[in-house]
């Protein structure tokens, strides 16, 4: 084990780790685990090399947590809605290429609905908590 990695897992015991603002959002919270969903989605597409389709799906599901986080650390509510706006429109996104890679039966109707569900609550969410803000 190289000294990095010792230094790393001593400060870690030794201390508590650091957390961002954006780790105790709902909205974050909903968005890595539809992400997670995204990304197994996307590696059995390379598997098919279907490398475009698992590309595009991965940046726009990444997209949805990464803007709300990036928001987060903005320095006023004003802007922190305009990354959630982003946020909330990458759950459209990903709700159109997995309507595309159903319809070219790359994926079965059954994954396709369930994880529109959740890209709807998503959203809902995200808007209810941009209300917030304002």
């Amino acid at each position: 084990m190289g000294y990095a990695l010792r230094s790393l897992r001593f400060a870690i015991r030794g201390r508590a780790m650091v957390k961002f603002r954006f780790q105790d959002l709902e909205i974050w919270k909903e968005s890595i685990e539809i992400g997670k969903s995204l990304f197994d989605i996307a590696d059995a597409l390379e598997e098919k090399k279907l490398f475009r389709f698992a590309e595009q799906l991965r940046g726009a599901g990444m997209s949805m947590s990464n803007n709300i986080a990036e928001g987060s650390g903005s320095n006023s509510d004003k802007e922190f809605c305009q990354f959630l706006n982003i946020a909330r429109r990458s759950t459209f996104e990903n709700a159109n290429i997995l309507i595309v890679l159903q319809r070219r039966n790359i994926i079965v109707a059954a994954i396709l609905e369930t994880l529109l569900e959740k890209l709807d609550h998503l959203c809902r969410k995200i808007t209810n908590f941009q209300k917030t803000l304002k």
